[in-house]
Parts: C-alpha cells; structure tokens; sequence
C-alpha cells in the first residue's frame, strides 16, 4: 500500500533535515538541491527559528551563490532579525542576479519603511511599477499604496488604488480600500467617474454601485445614492452594508418610515448591533412615535449598557410626554456613566424644574453653566429657574455673569430688566429693557415669557409700541 501524500512529504522533509544537519556537521553524502534549500529555511520560518532559518540561507548562497532566490529569503529573514541595512546589501546583490522579482522591491520597501526612510521606500517602488504588467504590476501598487498611508500622502494612496482600478476593474480589495479613501481624501466627483465607467463596463459589479452611492453620499446627494445602492442590493440582497448606508441616506432626507423598513432589513443580514437599534430609534423619536423610540434604545443599550447617550435618549423620549419621573431616573442612568456630561444635567434641572423642586433643578443648571460658561441655554435654564423660585438677588447677579460670559448676548438685557422689575426697580429694568430692545427687539418674547402680566405696566406697553413703530417706518 503506497503512502499518503502528507505523510510521503513529510518523510522527505525530515531526510532532508537530517542532510542540513549532516551539512553543517561536515558529513558526506550531504549535497542538497537548490530548492531543498529553500524547503528547509521555510521549515525553520514557519517554527519561528529564524536564527537556523538564516543560517540554512547562508549555507545555500555558499552552495548556490547565483541564486537570487536565496539571496532574497535570506534578506527576509535579516530584515524579521532587524538587520535592515544588511538586508539591502543582500538586495543589491540580488538585483544584479535577477531585477525582474517583485519580491526584491517589496522586501526592499520594508527595510527602507524599518529605518524610517518612507520617501526613499516610495521612490524604490515609483522606478519599478512600470517595468512591470499585469498581477505583479497591481502587487506593487497595493504596496506602494501602502508606503503613502504610512507617510500620511493620503492623496497618492488613492491615485495608486485609481491606477489599479483603471487596469482591473473588478479588483475586490482595491474597490473596497478606495471607498473609504474617496471619502476620506473628499474626492468624491472623481470617485462618480471612476466608478460610472467601472458600471458602464461591467454593470453587475455591486462593489462598483456601492462605491458610487457612497460617493454621491459624500457630496450630500442623498436622493442619487439611495438609487445607486437600490442597484447594489438588488445584483447582492444580502449586501448589509448598502443597506445600511441606504438607511443613513434615508433618515438625512427625513423620509423616517422607509428608513426604519431599510435599517430592519440590516437587522435580519447581520448579528444586532446597538447603532442600528439606535437608529431605528431615532426614526421613531423623529415621527413622534416615542413608545417605539424607547423600544429601539433599550435594545441598543442591551447592547452596549456604557452608552450613557442611549440613557439620555430614552429619558428625552419621557421628557417629551411629560413624564418627568421617568425621565429623571434614566438619566440617573446616563449620569452614573457621564456625571457632568451638561446636556445631562440641563435635562435633569429641566424636569425637576417641572416636578417643581426648584432647589435641585438649581443645582444641575448650576453644575452646566460651570462646565460650559460661554453655554446659553444653560444660564437661560438658571435665571428662569432662580425667577420662578423667587431668588432676585442671585438671579440679578447670575444675569450680569451672563451676560459677561456670552460676550454680551442681548438675552440677559431681558433677563435682567425681569428680574429687576420683579424687585420693584422699574426705572432701572426700564433702562435695561430698553438696551435690549435697541439690540434685538425680537427678543422680548422671552422676557413676556418670564412673566406675562408685565403687559400690564404701562411703560413696558409704551416702550414696545415705540420699537414696533420705528421698525414700520
């Protein structure tokens, strides 16, 4: 019964071996073959034994010192050793023996990449390319791609991965890279050509549609990707990304119900994430349906608990039917993640200013004004607050610090002037009502707001008839 194949190749692994080791112990009966050689210093790689891997190399350059071949796995095994400068005198000789080997400018592109020479890596594979057709030609460039990303020349690796494309179109690793790199280098009209003629040649490539929906997507021309990946999902249905970035398009369009249909359809190709959860979320939070938003949330914070912004949402969506007890205890969720995060804590003073415990709405506005200062709303929150607690002193002086704080922001003029009123002082709220009718008389909404039985002074009547009049004239 004749031997397996493995078991035969195995046999002759280890006699070989065994005449390395007679060769290096000066036995006879110890000539090997050139490419036995080659055999065993891939043995001693692949155990990671490079320094006896490098020693067989050497062992076969003395028995075989025109063979480029060795002379190439030897300079590999330098440059895994860190003997870069080494390794390229190993490639030069290597290159008078045979220049027609892309591995001697690959391996000559790491050990100038090693010693931190990337233009000079560049410049070994820029001489090359064009000695060279067809796959070897496209392994250089992928190469040469990858030098630019090392020295940040962001711009070249997408020429490189365009050079590859106009060779071979169909090629699946450069139609993957060079959709990230068109939105990352913003050479979105370039990558609409490219890909048009990609489609225009070979109209079932859905890499192909992709990229070019991905590219309309980068010049907001949402309505023209949402076409191109409708035929990108309908040459792969199960093409989860498409679909994916269909769903984003959708929802920038505000067009939430297919969006939602879409974005589920990601949910059946794909393991559940929490970002489309999320986003499914949103649609709903979007078309009023917060019952469902919550839903949606919930899953994406099953799926990532430590998300204090799906916390934060879910208590919006109680904040927005007036929930308020709800609402607090979620975003105590959120803010045992994120304790000062300030649209947390303007949130919280919200709803206990709604709950009316007014002392600790104070304290959470107070907590966002301290982190944020040059924050409107977040004083905004903090006057109406101390307003509504009866606190004029510090709403007076907190009005002031406003107003210092946000470059003099007309809003505190009213604020000011209400406060100022509400302690008796008219003549000087008048005067402060009057700046900020000189500044932005629209915005006496908000100080009506504050307290609309101001309409009743008569001076504050007169004062903003005399605005509206001038605005007539």
């Amino acid at each position: 019964m004749s031997k397996s194949p493995y078991r035969q190749d195995r046999d002759e692994l280890k006699a070989l071996l065994q005449q390395f080791d007679n060769l290096r112990n000066g036995k006879s009966n110890s000539y090997i073959e050139e490419d036995s050689f080659e055999r065993i210093i891939d043995y001693f790689d692949e155990k990671e034994q490079l320094e006896k891997a490098l020693e067989a190399a050497e062992y076969g350059i003395r028995q075989y010192p025109y063979s480029s071949s060795l002379l190439l796995k030897k300079a590999d095994l330098m440059i895994a050793l860190r003997q870069y400068r080494e390794a390229l005198d190993i490639l030069e000789q290597a290159e008078l023996l045979d220049s027609k080997d892309t591995n001697l400018y690959i391996l000559k592109t790491d050990a100038y990449l090693a010693l931190d020479m990337q233009q000079k890596a560049a410049s070994v594979l820029e001489a090359a390319i064009d000695d060279f057709q067809g796959d070897e030609r496209i392994d250089l460039l992928f190469e040469l791609a990858d030098v630019y990303d090392d020295y940040e020349s962001f711009e070249k690796v997408f020429d490189c991965l365009k050079m590859i494309l106009e060779q071979e179109p169909n090629n699946e690793e450069a139609l993957y890279k060079i959709c990230f790199w068109t939105d990352f280098t913003g050479r979105n009209e370039e990558g609409i050509r490219l890909h048009q003629q990609i489609i225009e040649d070979f109209p079932f490539n859905e890499l192909a549609w992709f990229n070019l929906a991905a590219a309309y997507q980068g010049l907001k021309l949402y309505e023209k990707a949402i076409d191109a990946y409708q035929y990108a999902v309908a040459i792969d249905e199960k093409f989860d990304y498409a679909w994916r970035n269909m769903g984003d398009a959708l929802i920038r369009l505000r067009r939430y119900k297919e969006a939602v249909e879409v974005l589920e359809k990601v949910l059946e190709l794909s393991r559940p994430e929490d970002v489309i959860y999320e986003a499914i979320g949103h649609c709903y939070d979007k078309t009023g349906n917060f019952a469902q938003a919550r839903f949606n949330y919930r899953k994406a914070s099953h799926l990532n608990p430590d998300d204090s912004q799906l916390h934060y949402k879910i208590a919006c969506t109680y904040m927005n039917e007036a929930n308020w007890d709800s609402a607090v205890k979620h975003l105590d969720n959120a803010m045992r993640i994120h304790q000062l995060q300030p649209e947390y804590n303007l949130a919280m003073g919200q709803c206990y200013m709604q709950l009316n415990k007014l002392d600790d709405a104070i304290t959470y506005f107070g907590n966002v004004v301290r982190v944020r200062p040059k924050n409107m709303n977040g004083w905004i929150e903090l006057l109406k607050c101390l307003y509504k607690a009866e606190m004029f002193e510090e709403a007076l002086e907190y009005a002031g610090f406003a107003f210092e704080q946000s470059e003099g922001k007309p809003i505190f003029l009213f604020y000011k002037s209400a406060v100022l009123y509400a302690m008796g002082k008219s003549k000087e709220a008048l005067l402060f009502l009057e700046q900020g009718m000189d500044r932005n008389p629209k915005l006496v909404k908000k100080f009506i707001e504050i307290n609309p039985a101001i309409l009743q002074n008569q001076q504050v009547v007169d004062l903003i008839a005399r605005f509206k009049k001038r605005k007539s004239i």
